[in-house]
């Protein structure tokens, strides 16, 4: 029976119960596919993260993440998670993964936190009714994805009580292919966010890495600075810092070990 070593991260916390779970399995080569999504499932968090040593040298490690039912794109919390377990384990202070989507990807020490540099999303306003039905958003500005990863759709709400109060259809948005983010000036931080992905599997997202990969452009230009703090306002809620250079953004938090074990698929 194969045994792989099962490190359960919250992402984006200083304290357990907070931020984003996250499962990291590092692989010495890559199981078949279905067994991959099949662990994913069985894990049950938004986000299960594969490594394996990457032959090619591009990076230190490939890097794969899979929802209880589908492979992701890209996922910021869990590659955060996957760099504060490997940089630990290995004593370094910098890591790279190479992705099957969105090119090589590095995490790093900041103190005692970490920092994940992803490639940036672009968003440009369009009508998007059904999805604006579906999170009863009514005529709140919409911006689409044009460039990017993933596709990625920013609802920009009047404030922070707008967006604690969403109550979206999930069923409706389970039809929209689409990460919706819904966003407003925040109070104790710059922003505030809440995002929801159930047509991937996650209903509502904890912190989510990939959705201020599309924030921070958006909010460098509206506040006219380059770097900003942001808060995910889900039940277990998130703290992340965002810094624009370039084409990337560095999205900086802490991470916590919850568990460490050894799984039997």
């Amino acid at each position: 029976m194969t045994a792989i070593a099962y490190t359960h991260v919250d992402a984006f916390a200083d304290a357990p119960f907070g931020g984003n779970q996250a499962a990291v399995m590092p692989l010495d080569a890559w199981l078949p596919d279905e067994v991959l999504q099949a662990i994913g499932a069985e894990n049950n968090f938004a986000e299960t993260a594969f490594t394996v040593p990457d032959p090619s040298g591009a990076a230190d490690y490939e890097l794969r993440w899979f929802t209880p039912t589908n492979e992701v794109k890209l996922c910021g919390h869990a590659t955060l998670a996957s760099g504060a377990v490997l940089l630990e384990r290995d004593g370094t202070d910098r890591v790279t993964f190479a992705t099957r989507a969105a090119g090589v990807l590095e995490v790093r020490r900041a103190g005692d936190a970490y920092e994940l540099a992803l490639p940036t999303s672009r968003v440009e306003q369009r009508a998007m009714p059904e999805l604006s039905a579906a999170l009863g958003t009514g005529d709140a500005p919409v911006f689409d994805t044009v460039e990017g990863t993933e596709d990625t759709t920013i609802v920009l709400l009047e404030d922070e009580a707008a967006v604690r109060a969403l109550s979206p259809d999930m069923r409706a948005l389970e039809a929209i292919d689409r990460m919706a983010i819904c966003t407003a000036p925040g109070s104790d931080t710059d922003i505030v966010s809440r995002v929801f992905v159930p047509a991937w599997g996650v209903p509502e997202d904890s912190v989510t890495g990939s959705a201020h990969a599309a924030m921070a452009p958006f909010w460098a230009e509206r506040l006219g600075r380059d770097r900003f703090t942001a808060f995910q306002a889900s039940r277990r809620g998130g703290r992340v810092t965002c810094r624009m250079d370039g084409d990337r953004v560095w999205l900086g938090g802490p991470c916590v070990t919850v568990v460490e074990g050894t799984f039997y698929p």
